[in-house]
């Protein structure tokens, strides 16, 4: 991808991104969070809305935390890259997956994960140690589910002989057994194990996810075995075998493995480039039916809030559940009514977002 190409579709990028996180109501799962959890992700949407009583406001630090992590990624991705106009595609890449721009506009703690990851493996390739236990420490208080991190990084150092690493990664996992944080692992083989791959698929795309998945497998054979695949393939590896046993939160894994984009790219590059010209059609043909897909999965994203009002297709629309609740406090406002009880409890908090409590029940 040339330079010029890139930045200006990263320009409209930005536009889209400010504009869909001030304009889409409230998520269920951000409502029930604000009013029920005690968590970091609560406490960033309490100080945005200290700071902006809006929606923006509301999601003003997971906004930044998202710019952040591409900003990381972009220099992440030119040591990692051989050629700039690689570095520009990986980046392109990174900002058009579903889970960046769904997790960019929505508060989750997913996109807080996301840059300290980066920057971690960012300080690792530049060779500024010191700062790796405080990276880790971030992650050891903000994310429960970092003990997959953890394990990678112990997988690494091991592979790699760093003892430093090694005694650091290993006693961050032990703090997390002995603490007893970390993911609940339990329950009976009960078929999530296809439901994962569905949500991975709206994670990446579908297409690209069956890429991402071949790349890891690649390497795993017969490729460089770098810090970046160690962190993605552990968790790809521990989210699938836990879905034989467990319904597992994307969110637990999202942040490890989204960051493997240069990865697919070192990989198709080394398959594509190493032939004559001649042969290198079936590869473009590939790469451009992927990216295509891509693209057309961001722009049915950004596009939610038509589609959900002009195709009269409401009822059966993905965004429902954003907008049906929305409408719905719109109208009984209109007709002066002043509580309500939704016909889902998970739908009262979105209606107590927007000042229209449940009615008292006797």
């Amino acid at each position: 991808m040339k330079k010029h190409y890139f930045w200006t579709i990263a320009f409209f990028y930005a536009i889209v991104v400010f504009y869909l996180a001030a304009t889409t109501p409230i998520s269920p799962h951000e409502a029930k969070t604000l009013f029920t959890a005690d968590t970091l992700v609560t406490l960033l949407m309490k100080w945005g809305e200290g700071i902006s009583d809006t929606l923006f406001g509301l999601r003003l630090f997971f906004i930044s935390a998202g710019f952040l992590s591409i900003i990381l990624f972009y220099q992440l991705s030119k040591r990692v890259c051989s050629k700039p106009e690689d570095t520009y595609l990986a980046t392109f890449i990174f900002m058009l997956l579903p889970g960046i721009l769904t997790g960019t506009m929505l508060a989750n703690i997913a996109i807080i994960v996301l840059p300290v990851v980066l920057l971690f493996v960012l300080m690792y390739e530049k060779g500024y140690f010191w700062s790796l236990p405080f990276l880790m420490l971030i992650l050891f208080f903000i994310h429960e589910a970092s003990i997959i991190f953890f394990i990678a990084v112990l997988l690494y150092a091991v592979a790699q002989k760093d003892k430093a690493l090694s005694i650091v990664s290993l006693a961050f996992l032990l703090a997390f057994i002995y603490l007893a944080k970390g993911i609940v692992i339990g329950g009976r083989p009960s078929g999530h194990f296809l439901e994962i791959f569905g949500l991975y698929a709206t994670l990446f795309s579908p297409f690209l996810f069956l890429y991402f998945f071949y790349a890891l497998y690649r390497i795993l054979l017969r490729g460089k075995k770098t810090l970046l695949w160690y962190i993605s393939f552990t968790a790809l590896a521990f989210s699938l075998l836990l879905s034989l046993r467990q319904k597992i939160h994307i969110t637990d894994f999202a942040p490890y493995m989204m960051i493997a984009v240069p990865l697919m790219i070192s990989v198709f590059n080394h398959s594509m480039r190493v032939r004559l010209p001649q042969f290198q059609k079936p590869y473009r043909m590939g790469a451009y039916f992927i990216l295509f897909t891509l693209i057309l999965n961001a722009l049915v994203i950004m596009t939610h809030k038509v589609s959900y009002y002009r195709t009269g297709l409401s009822d059966k629309h993905f965004a429902k559940r954003i907008y049906g609740p929305y409408d719905k406090v719109q109208e009984l406002k209109a007709a002066g009514i002043e509580c309500y009880n939704p016909p889902q409890r998970s739908e009262s908090y979105q209606f107590q977002y927007y000042h229209m409590p449940v009615c008292n029940k006797k």
